[in-house]
């Protein structure tokens, strides 16, 4: 597997693991997490995405050549609570199905460029609903919970943290 920076220029690529996680996420009865219908459908979400990618510090995955997921780095969404030390955030973590370990592998990324930089502090955060998998992946991955945080009436995250 291969790491890049990325950019607007990859927005197509990323869009493309978000509609592949949808409809995994749809099939698996998860709708909860990031909808129903492909983001690229959505002009509000590709906007979100496009964002994200201009203002974060993106990078792609590969896999002979194909993608095999994204990462976005120091982003924080709105909804993030502040902390008083500098920090790595994982804004954005898409792994691709087809391809095993990819978001065991980003996150090691994500560590190394912390480690690089000085940062003692990697956060993330994931959808805590559904039936809490993707809370105990990140548990899994040396995370702990810190807070929980309400993004809209019915929607909730899970703020994680990771002394690198």
């Amino acid at each position: 597997m291969e790491i890049r920076e990325s950019g607007e220029a990859d927005l197509h690529i990323v869009l493309g693991l978000f509609d592949a996680a949808v409809e995994w996420l749809v099939a698996r009865g998860s709708a909860g997490q990031w909808g129903r219908e492909p983001w690229s459908a959505d002009p509000a979400k590709v906007e979100r995405v496009r964002t994200m990618l201009r203002d974060g510090r993106p990078f792609l995955a590969t896999s002979d050549g194909a993608p095999a997921g994204a990462l976005i780095l120091d982003h924080p969404l709105p909804y993030t609570p502040p902390v008083d030390e500098p920090e790595v955030y994982v804004t954005l973590l898409l792994a691709s199905r087809e391809h095993r370990g990819v978001g065991a592998r980003l996150l090691e990324f994500a560590r190394q460029d912390a480690r690089d930089r000085g940062i003692g502090l990697l956060r993330v955060d994931c959808w805590a609903g559904g039936d809490g998998k993707l809370v105990r992946y990140y548990e899994g991955q040396g995370f702990t919970p810190t807070e929980r945080v309400r993004v809209r009436d019915d929607v909730w995250v899970q703020i994680f943290e990771q002394r690198v």
